[in-house]
């Protein structure tokens, strides 16, 4: 478990566990350049084990891989993005 995967026509990066979704992550696309992540959820099953840091991670990858930034409207991507310095390049 525990890898992520981009589902671009949805939108959206996936965590799932035998087929199930443990944790999404989705995103409006603002512009070419802007992605807007709109909502996080990690099951109840999977919480406290860091999915949530995961997704964020692999979509601040692709943004940096895409020349994009990233506004965070999500509560759980804005609180992450005030406290991981890391990440202020890609931040809108």
């Amino acid at each position: 478990m525990h890898h992520v995967e981009h589902e671009p026509a949805n939108k959206r990066f996936i965590i799932q566990d035998n087929g199930d979704i443990a944790a999404v992550m989705t995103y409006v696309i603002s512009s070419p350049e802007l992605y807007i992540i709109d909502h996080t959820l990690v099951e109840n099953a999977y919480r406290g084990q860091g999915l949530g840091d995961k997704l964020l991670k692999a979509m601040v990858e692709y943004a940096r891989e895409n020349g994009i930034k990233i506004l965070p409207l999500c509560p759980f991507a804005k609180g992450r993005f005030d406290r991981i310095p890391e990440y202020a390049d890609v931040l809108n």
